[in-house]
């Protein structure tokens, strides 16, 4: 069992920008994605980014060119950097970890992340 622990959630003036930091308690095997996932009061959970352990980035529309996901996989880690924060950005952000092969999907509990003046 992979627990994951996110970190670098807070509160952020319009603009400004904030790192989020997870953690996998152990090496992540075969072939996989990392990915951030938020969900706003009242809404569904949804996508942010995401990075296979071999290919090309995936970001949602309303946040490319300002979120840059990455991942060190000698730390077992994964990094969303947030850029030109809007209000809208507000939720809960969630790491995941989906193992392709058994289709394991893995969760962090979420860390707040608030966008406000």
């Amino acid at each position: 069992q992979v627990q994951l622990v996110e970190s670098g959630g807070g509160l952020v003036q319009p603009g400004g920008s904030l790192r989020l930091s997870c953690a996998a308690s152990a090496r992540i095997f075969g072939l996989n994605f990392m990915g951030w996932y938020r969900q706003a009061p009242g809404k569904q959970r949804e996508l942010v980014a995401s990075i296979p352990s071999g290919g090309d980035t995936n970001y949602a529309e309303s946040v490319k060119d300002r979120f840059v996901i990455s991942r060190d996989n000698a730390k077992n880690s994964v990094y969303l950097q947030m850029n030109s924060l809007k209000p809208e950005n507000t939720a809960v952000y969630y790491c995941n970890v989906f193992i392709i092969a058994g289709t394991i999907n893995y969760w962090g509990k979420g860390t707040q992340v608030t966008v406000s003046s």
